[in-house]
């Protein structure tokens, strides 16, 4: 959603580099620049103002003149702004001091409610509370049936104790929902409200009595953040009319220019506290302020990677594949198992636009196709357990065979399995010189009191060049192919006194 303002700040902020000092003129060009990218991405005309008064102003202050680099220094200044505008600090939910927590969600018809209650009740769920759902919205058809489908792809209880479609009371369901959830010894109970195509005085009316009805303890805004500058003018009717505690963002996946959902936090003073980006249950993500404004100015956000990694690759397994690649004895079996993890995380392209500098490889992302990741997927699973485990043996007659069960031609398994080798060469090379577990290079302390090698740190060395058997050598690979790739250049030289055993890798599991 946020790819057009990105590109435009990093483009704006990208000119400044090179320039060991600012002019006046040249903070004020920023500034121009930084303000039109902002109005066209739809962020509501005070927060601009606002924001760029600021910039400006530190911009022209000493923090920049006597920095040692300028440019580096405004880019900090817009970073931390941007992070300003979008609440400052993470906040979480205010949980009840006695059970249960009540959180009520309310916004309009199509901002994405009720999918967005099933995911935040798994959310939660994980976080190991018992969430139980209610459906009070009683007007739109299928409301009630859509939330208990929701609610059992989550995994959670639903009340539902009325039909809807028009038929029931929502504030004596909202009512009842309380002592249902006291008797079954639910923690938290999520509200879902009835909506309008438009603020009305009705919608306002029986959201403000489920209100004062259930006493909520967070009354959560569910806006959509494809609807542009009406995102602001909702938020200011839903303040003032039922008042509410914290704002959610719905449908970030989606192309529309979203600056509007910069200025709800502004507008509003109340902090945005989840964000929704896809029709998954599992696309739903604490929001961070900092976090956001990085991907913004395409810096990155690595933390949200690494978090979506944790939930999804098991640790034990981790470090035994760790030790296979040390070793060389990565099987197709294992590379399949992290190729699905790796899928459970989301589409590739997604998880690629989170590194630094990912705005520089957009046209490089937006050829990857997801397809051919379940061709390799669909020739792996044609392959028997021997094969996966020991590649060499697939020979001619057997990669026939494979081609034919999975549906691709014998070029494509040709060229999986060569591509496989090499990947398997690198990864072990790579593991050698960093003395990595399992790794037959690396630091001499290896070795035992009579100079020998222990079996659990790989062969033993060849007499040519040192380097353990099977490992590639790179003096005779084409010219071009015996160095590291752009960016990692220095990885090869590690800095003198560097001792591998000492490398502290965390305890095993037992």
């Amino acid at each position: 959603m946020f790819d057009t303002l990105s590109d435009r700040l990093t483009t704006v902020l990208k000119n400044l580099r090179g320039k060991g000092r600012l002019s006046d003129a040249d903070i004020d060009a920023t500034c121009r620049e930084i303000r039109i990218a902002l109005l066209e991405a739809d962020v509501a005309l005070p927060v601009v103002r606002q924001f760029i008064a600021q910039v400006k102003e530190r911009a022209k202050g000493a923090e920049v003149s006597e920095a040692l680099n300028p440019a580096q220094q405004v880019v900090k200044i817009v970073n931390e702004e941007l992070i300003g505008i979008l609440g400052g600090e993470t906040r979480r939910l205010n949980l009840a001091k006695t059970p249960p927590t009540v959180i009520m969600l309310a916004g309009l018809q199509g901002a994405g409610k009720t999918t967005l209650a099933g995911k935040l009740a798994k959310h939660l769920a994980g976080q190991g509370h018992t969430p139980m759902l209610v459906a009070c919205d009683l007007q739109r058809p299928n409301a009630v049936n859509q939330l208990q489908v929701v609610g059992q792809r989550a995994g959670v209880a639903v009340f539902a104790p009325e039909p809807g479609n028009g038929v029931g009371d929502p504030v004596e369901v909202a009512r009842r929902a309380i002592e249902e959830a006291r008797r079954a010894q639910h923690d938290l109970v999520l509200v879902d409200t009835a909506g309008r195509l438009g603020v009305d005085e009705e919608l306002m009316r029986q959201a403000a009595d489920i209100r004062d009805a259930v006493q909520p303890d967070e009354i959560l805004f569910v806006v959509d953040a494809m609807i542009g500058q009406d995102a602001v003018t909702t938020a200011e009717a839903f303040r003032d009319g039922v008042g509410f505690t914290g704002v959610v963002l719905t449908k970030l996946d989606g192309d529309a220019r979203g600056g509007a959902a910069l200025s709800v936090r502004h507008v509003t003073g109340q902090p945005i506290l989840f964000a929704s980006n896809g029709e998954k249950l599992e696309d739903f993500d604490v929001f961070h302020p900092d976090r956001m404004a990085s991907r913004i100015l395409g810096m990155g956000d690595v933390l949200t990677l690494i978090e979506q990694a944790e939930q999804v690759f098991d640790a034990r397994q981790a470090e035994q594949t760790a030790q296979k690649i040390g070793s060389g004895e990565l099987t197709l079996e294992d590379f399949l198992e992290q190729m699905l993890a790796i899928r459970k995380m989301g589409p590739i392209a997604n998880l690629l636009g989170m590194l630094p500098g990912a705005g520089q490889m957009k046209d490089a992302m937006a050829q990857v196709d997801e397809r051919h990741l379940d061709r390799l997927q669909a020739i792996i699973r044609g392959m028997t357990p021997a094969e996966r485990a020991d590649p060499k043996i697939i020979n001619a007659s057997r990669r026939l065979r494979i081609a034919n069960g999975s549906g691709v031609a014998v070029s494509e398994i040709n060229d999986l399995v060569n591509r496989f080798f090499d990947a398997r060469k690198m990864m072990k090379q790579m593991a050698g010189r960093f003395g990595l577990p399992g790794a037959g290079g690396g630091s001499k302390k290896l070795k035992g009191k009579k100079g020998k090698k222990g079996k659990k740190f790989g062969p033993k060395n060849n007499d040519a060049g040192g380097l353990p058997a099977g490992m590639p050598d790179l003096s005779r690979m084409p010219p071009g192919l015996n160095q590291l790739p752009p960016g990692l250049a220095g990885l090869d030289q590690l800095p003198a006194g560097f001792d591998p055993s000492k490398l502290n890798f965390g305890k095993k599991k037992k």
